[in-house]
């Protein structure tokens, strides 16, 4: 199969969508993150969303991309090929109750990997004041797709950074991950991709086991982070950014480990990894916090 970099930048259909709050504390349950921000409802200032419930906004459109691409000639069979490869969030205002999100998405940029293409799909979500909330880059990994024609355009697709030295953590925190727990994220999440939740279709495509979902590892991530590093103020996080690079079946430990940070302008970078119990390296990648 093959994919053709002129298809970068084709637009895809709006997508509406209202927030509920009940929709906002399932996402932070899901996680077991249970701070005051996402569920105290009796605060002045009212409860925000999880930073990562960005990812379940636009998953209805993810979920059924054929769908909503704006090219009847594009190849739609390629899809079923794609794996999540990269995540990249950039938090411009916290989601609140019952707001109406208007999602734009296009295809960013297509670029060829030495298994096959990386697609990004680019999401901007504003709220009914068109202010913007989030921006979005989802990169999918194209297994044996062939990149053809001129590549143009990656300059501006954020790419995760990484710490050059992981020998000594500032910190680590073991989270346990029950068998349940890919059902439970499902559930309430909404969410839904059967590699996580039915064995038989875990099998089928040839996995071993169901696997846990890369957005809940990250999603954990920015829990120890907001919790260590923000005093547990998700209002601090400006941007989270991973390639994801391992599965990893439930139950077991994933191990989220910070390695170093430093001083950009008005934000401090923090870079970290996600292990699981094997040492298996399943994410690695920054967030920025404001200071």
């Amino acid at each position: 199969m093959k994919l053709d970099a002129s298809f970068a930048g084709t637009t895809l259909k709006d997508y509406t969508t209202t927030i509920s709050p009940r929709a906002m504390m399932n996402y932070a349950a899901a996680i077991d993150d249970n701070n005051p921000y996402y569920f105290n409802d009796e605060s002045t200032q009212g409860i925000i969303a999880h930073p990562m419930f960005a990812v379940a906004c636009t998953w209805p459109i993810s979920e059924k991309i054929c769908d909503y691409i704006n090219n009847k000639n594009f190849p739609l069979e390629i899809i079923k090929t794609q794996v999540h490869y990269t995540e990249h969030l950039e938090f411009h205002r916290p989601i609140a109750p019952n707001d109406t999100l208007v999602i734009k998405g296009k295809i960013a940029s297509i670029m060829p990997h030495r298994a096959g293409t990386i697609i990004t799909i680019r999401f901007d979500a504003c709220n009914h004041n068109n202010q913007p909330v989030f921006t979005e880059h989802i990169g999918g990994m194209l297994r044996g797709v062939e990149c053809t024609g001129n590549v143009t355009g990656n300059s501006n697709i954020p790419i995760p950074g990484f710490s050059e030295d992981t020998s000594s953590p500032s910190w680590e925190k073991n989270v346990y991950i029950d068998r349940l727990r890919p059902y439970v994220y499902d559930g309430c999440t909404n969410i839904h991709f059967p590699i996580h939740t039915s064995v038989a279709f875990a099998k089928m495509v040839g996995l071993p086991d169901i696997i846990v979902q890369g957005t809940a590892t990250l999603a954990y991530t920015a829990r120890e982070i907001i919790n260590h590093e923000a005093d547990g103020n998700p209002h601090s996080l400006k941007v989270l950014s991973c390639r994801f690079t391992g599965m990893m079946t439930p139950p077991g430990n994933i191990t989220i480990a910070l390695y170093s940070k430093k001083q950009v302008n008005q934000n401090r970078h923090l870079f970290f990894e996600v292990h699981d119990d094997t040492g298996q390296l399943l994410a690695r990648g920054n967030a920025h916090l404001s200071c």
